[in-house]
């Protein structure tokens, strides 16, 4: 018997809606549920894509008796991060704040008014490996509802006192200067991984932001060590198992230091993200390897990930048949298979396909020396070996073609789809193919005619003719940013009508006229427990990052002195965490660059 969440828009939350749990989606009748019940609200945060969402959902969501012990004593709301993350960045502070770690699943307690008081990520059922099992955090929050309410009331009323202040801020500090970004390079140069590239320890993510403002700063000041950190990245993440070798287009991240071994789903935005990194070091090095990853990871994203009507879905699951990663695997009889004796030698000896595997009895295709040296090796020239490797890679791919593909989650986001854009736009330009710009022109005309209400305010998300949601602040900069690239790349002035149009939407309804800088949220947005500001990165830019890069492009290219101010506003705003976690947030940063170029 479908729940509640059968009409969903979301894929993800239709993969739930054969759950024996009771589930709702995010709506007053589950809040009122709760406060005419007496019961807790158990909120549920994840993605159509995410590994570990799968297996809670089969290891609990799909029980019975879980789903009775939900319904007994708790409200369930499930909530899919990429159709409101809104919800998700702010109750992913609160459990941080409450200790716990971020991530998804992202499970929640919450008082029937939407405070919380209790959360963490994955549960695992039945309890093992040292952690509790989901019906054990279950029964402990039930009796504490019962017998210690009070306590936890307190908790919830702290927290959300707790997030209401820290998105207040305390309003506008000194405008950062050229040592905050000096402090933001240092902490870099001292994280950098001078053997595999990247930053930090394991589990390792590409960190755009950060890379294309060391692009930046090695533009400004010339120091070819910056340009060395990021060309050594891409090198390594392109030669890596976090790039799908046969198909293009880049994995979420790497669970080792070397970019093996990656969690296997493909994200719209990390691909977007990534090849407007992969042109610019090629603008910057004239390495041609990295126009070839730009190049085959768009088409990858216009093959596998395009609407017919222009527009692009917004991921790839990470699993198929049950497991993880089972689209991408190989063993050298099943290349043999295809590709015969001879070529599969020497395709297994460069892409490091063993008997033994480097992935649970499987290899993950990876690149771990450069092509010459390999061709050395052969006694073959570096040309002879490319283009008989690409022949190969092409009858791997078409084999690949038949087996069952990973699960495709195909709504249409709107920030996502901007930032494709924008890469297709650059790359366009910069690598002389016109069919990405005309790819970008298409998407943008769907995002601008489809997602609409009715007074014509963008919305955030589509999918089956259906669009919902008032666009969030990262939307509408992420929007006008591409619509600028569009003018820029195509002379068209429409573009540059739609995207002032978009910035002064920004200062009219996202600006926070006393604290300085944007919330998340429109003006007219749903009322939450607190309205959140966002300066740091997560896994896509920072809005108010976004905000600020926009504003001063636009502002300083069209002499528009309101967009300056706006974004010397955020930036203002964004002072404090610039100073205390410089390295994280690098598109503050970006604008800030072009911020102190402007002036200078």
């Amino acid at each position: 018997m479908p729940n509640r969440l059968h009409a969903s828009l979301s894929p993800y939350l239709l993969q739930h809606a054969e759950n024996p749990v009771d589930w709702y989606p995010w709506c007053e009748k589950a809040r009122q549920k709760a406060a005419e019940e007496d019961k807790p609200i158990f909120l549920s945060i994840g993605y159509s894509a995410c590994h570990w969402c799968h297996v809670m959902a089969h290891e609990s969501f799909e029980d019975d008796g879980l789903a009775r012990l939900l319904a007994e004593h708790f409200v369930s709301v499930k909530v899919d991060r990429e159709e409101r993350p809104d919800l998700d960045q702010l109750y992913m502070d609160a459990v941080q704040m409450m200790g716990g770690q971020g991530g998804w699943p992202l499970s929640v307690f919450l008082a029937p008014d939407g405070r919380p008081f209790f959360g963490g990520t994955y549960w695992p059922y039945p309890a093992r490996g040292g952690m509790p099992g989901f019906d054990q955090v279950l029964a402990a929050i039930a009796g504490a509802w019962r017998d210690r309410r009070q306590e936890l009331l307190e908790q919830a009323e702290k927290v959300t006192r707790f997030l209401v202040e820290a998105n207040r801020g305390a309003g506008e500090g000194a405008m950062p200067g050229p040592e905050t970004l000096a402090a933001a390079e240092a902490a870099l140069r001292q994280a950098f991984d001078a053997e595999f590239g990247g930053f930090g320890p394991a589990p390792k993510f590409p960190q755009p932001t950060s890379l294309r403002l060391l692009l930046r700063r090695w533009r400004h000041s010339g120091n070819d060590d910056l340009l060395r950190m990021v060309a050594k990245t891409l090198e390594c993440m392109a030669g890596g198992g976090i790039y799908d070798h046969l198909g293009g287009g880049f994995h979420r991240y790497s669970v080792d230091r070397r970019w093996l071994v990656p969690h296997f789903e493909k994200m719209l935005y990390d691909n977007a993200q990534l090849v407007a990194c992969y042109v610019e070091a090629w603008q910057a090095t004239g390495r041609d390897e990295f126009a070839d990853v730009a190049r085959e990871t768009l088409d990858y994203v216009l093959r596998d990930m395009a609407h017919p009507e222009g527009a692009f879905f917004s991921s790839e699951d990470a699993d198929s048949e049950g497991r993880e990663g089972t689209f991408y695997l190989w063993n050298p009889g099943e290349v043999r298979a295809v590709l015969g004796a001879g070529r599969a030698e020497t395709f297994c000896h460069v892409y490091d396909v063993t008997e033994s595997g480097n992935f649970e009895g499987k290899s993950i295709l990876n690149r771990p020396r450069a092509l010459a040296e390999h061709a050395q090796a052969l006694g073959r020239t570096v040309e002879e070996l490319s283009a008989g490797l690409e022949a190969s890679r092409a009858a791997l791919r078409a084999a690949r073609a038949k087996r069952v593909r990973p699960g495709r989650d195909d709504k249409v986001l709107l920030g996502w789809n901007a930032m494709m854009v924008d890469a297709l736009a650059r790359a366009g330009a910069a690598l002389g193919q016109p069919r990405y710009t005309e790819a970008g022109v298409r998407a943008t005309e769907f995002l601008l005619g489809r997602l609409r209400d009715e007074r014509g305010r963008l919305l955030h998300c589509w999918r089956n003719g259906q669009a919902l949601h008032p666009a969030f602040l990262d939307d509408v900069a992420l929007l006008a940013d591409a619509l600028t690239t569009l003018h820029e790349t195509t002379g068209n002035a429409h573009w540059l009508d739609a995207a002032m149009g978009l910035a002064d939407d920004l200062l009219a309804r996202f600006a926070d006229a006393e604290g300085g800088g944007f919330f998340y949220t429109p003006a007219d947005h749903e009322p939450l427990i607190a309205r959140k500001k966002e300066f740091v990165d997560g896994s896509t830019p920072s809005g108010n990052g976004l905000a600020a890069a926009v504003l001063v492009r636009l502002g300083h290219t069209y002499g528009r002195g309101n967009f300056i101010e706006g974004a010397a506003s955020a930036l203002r705003a964004g002072a404090d965490v610039l100073d205390r976690v410089p390295n994280a947030a690098g598109q503050l940063l970006i604008a800030l660059q072009a911020y102190l170029q402007r002036e200078a």
